[in-house]
């Protein structure tokens, strides 16, 4: 059975562009001369469509876009196509999740996934029911044992603890299934692709028989499919392996009857996870710029590392000429920082505009002087410079039509050292889930081939220029143990004793885990966020704002050694 595997970039609820690139992919299955082509986890709507689920026309849309796809099939070729399925019984949720094998110009077979994460970004227990059971499709006399995303994701002897009782594919191979299929929309996050590889790997080798998994690519909102979609034969050897970050289209001719497969097509992937991280930004914030309709973007520039990489992102993402730079200047900014602001613009081709706002700064003084009469500087005049340059961008941003990019990284946005309505401000937080550790070794790998980013800001102490001669450190810790702390709270979910146990200041610790507590009424007002991480701040972090706990080591924690 010759497979093709279309994996393809789809936006949600863009129907008519989706089905353009479904009819593609089988206009070239055709000419491959395949018997199947498969598409992703919900390729009628995109993934993930939310709360689109609600809405009855939004459902009918789905369903008339799986029919459009199987009036492509015939006789020769059919599509395997993830979609919305009502459920027909009054009892349960209103959805499934469902596959559809479709032949000779109608559905054949549905199936439905059995396993609804609801955890981290998903929340698919919130719209789906899921399948009871589960049993193979026979197609050209082949039992398919197809299966959604999740389902695979519970296999016995790979993971130490389960979240799920059920095990589906181990199912479906007792029921017979000859030939394994998985359709997905697995977000990346650091480390996930090489563990998905050896999942499924196991899978094949485990049971003996061909697995196939796709995988959607591209981005939507704050989610970014790598795609990476896989083959394994029955001794767990690599037999296909599309791109990552890039769509793919595969073919494979499965054995049957005692022939022999053909060739796999095993492409390159990203070789270091600086790499995989660089290459989903710049996807992700591609594709929110372009499925959001805009066309340009605009970045403060503040001669800082966060501003460059973020503008050395948007560059490589939309092109320099979609692309303006903003720096502005107030008297603590220094002539060094001015400078690799200019240097950076150069280096990158985008357009570059100087606008100075010290005057803007003194006005505010000046209106504020009556009201703060006796009152010594703090951080409320350095949040007013923050703001200031905040509104400038922002009224670029309106004029122009073009989308604030906002700067701060994840350690930033973590202890809350941001200024709401300031740095804060944008349409999207292009680095939001990235520590600044990650962020200096990416900027490095953008200079891989060349000086893009200069040299200088790499080096410079990091400093938000609010005061004379200040650095993130006067409020901060060092950011490598900054990172180490915020890496076991949020991603590790490590209690603070548990934190100290690795070896790090206690006092240290529980300053730091606090900032993280005290700070989410801040990232609640954030801008959406690039997830690369296994837990980035957003929607797969729900945190109270009012709230009286405090994650403080007491005597039953475990002491650090």
């Amino acid at each position: 059975m010759r497979l093709a595997l279309a994996q393809l970039n789809f936006t949600v609820g863009a129907f008519d562009r989706n089905f353009t690139l479904m009819r593609e992919a089988v206009v070239r299955a055709r000419a491959a001369g395949a018997d199947l082509v498969v598409f992703s986890e919900m390729a009628a709507t995109g993934y993930p469509p939310r709360d689109l689920l609600n809405h009855p026309d939004f459902i009918q849309a789905n369903l008339a876009q799986v029919e459009r796809v199987a009036a492509l099939t015939d006789e020769r070729l059919g599509a395997l196509i993830g979609f919305v399925d009502p459920n027909p019984s009054s009892d349960g949720k209103h959805l499934f999740n469902a596959a559809a094998l479709c032949h000779r110009g109608a559905v054949v077979a549905r199936r439905y996934k059995s396993l609804l994460p609801t955890y981290d970004v998903f929340d698919e227990d919130r719209y789906f029911e899921p399948a009871r059971e589960v049993a193979p499709i026979e197609f050209k006399g082949v039992r398919l044992g197809v299966t959604i995303c999740e389902d695979v994701w519970n296999a016995k002897g790979f993971w130490p603890s389960r979240l799920y009782h059920r095990d589906p594919v181990e199912e479906l191979v007792q029921a017979g299934a000859e030939l394994l299929i998985n359709i997905s929309s697995s977000p990346f996050s650091l480390g996930k692709p090489e563990l998905r590889r050896e999942m499924i790997r196991q899978e094949a080798l485990k049971h003996g028989r061909h697995f196939f998994y796709l995988n959607q690519v591209g981005a939507n909102d704050e989610l970014i499919f790598d795609g990476h979609s896989l083959g394994f034969d029955p001794d767990g050897a690599v037999i296909l392996r599309a791109r990552d970050f890039a769509e793919d289209f595969l073919v494979y001719d499965v054995p049957t009857g005692g022939t022999a497969g053909a060739a796999g097509a095993i492409a390159d992937v990203s070789g270091s996870r600086v790499e995989e991280a660089y290459r989903a930004l710049v996807l992700g914030l591609g594709d929110y710029v372009r499925k959001c309709g805009f066309t340009h973007v605009v970045v403060g520039l503040s001669g800082g590392v966060d501003s460059a990489l973020t503008a050395a992102l948007a560059a490589a993402a939309l092109g320099p000429d979609r692309v303006l730079g903003v720096s502005m200047p107030t008297r603590f900014s220094s002539e060094h920082s001015i400078r690799d602001a200019q240097a950076l613009a150069h280096n990158l081709g985008i357009s570059y505009r100087l606008i100075p706002v010290d005057d803007v700064f003194a006005a505010y003084l000046k209106a504020l002087a009556p009201v703060f009469a006796g009152r010594a500087e703090d951080v409320t005049e350095e949040n007013v410079q923050a703001r200031i340059r905040g509104g400038i961008l922002m009224a670029l941003s309106n004029k122009f039509g073009s989308l604030l990019l906002s700067t701060g990284n994840k350690s930033e946005l973590a202890v809350g050292y941001c200024t709401l309505y300031g740095d804060m401000a944008g349409g999207l937080a292009v680095i939001s889930d990235v520590p600044k550790t990650l962020v200096y070794e990416i900027a490095r790998f953008v200079n891989r081939q060349a000086t893009v980013i200069p040299e200088s800001t790499m080096t410079k102490p990091p400093s938000a220029e609010l005061r004379p001669g200040q650095t993130d450190q006067d409020s901060l810790p060092p950011y490598e143990v900054l990172d180490r702390v915020l890496e076991a709270y949020v991603e590790r979910n490590l209690d603070v004793g548990e934190i100290c146990a690795l070896g790090l200041d206690p006092g240290l610790v529980q300053a730091i885990v606090r900032m993280i507590d005290r700070a989410e009424y801040k990232r609640r007002q954030a801008a959406p966020g690039l997830k690369i991480t296994s837990k980035a701040f957003g929607v797969g972090r729900r945190y109270p704002i009012a709230a009286d706990y405090q994650a403080v080591m007491d005597a039953r924690s475990p002491q650090p050694t």
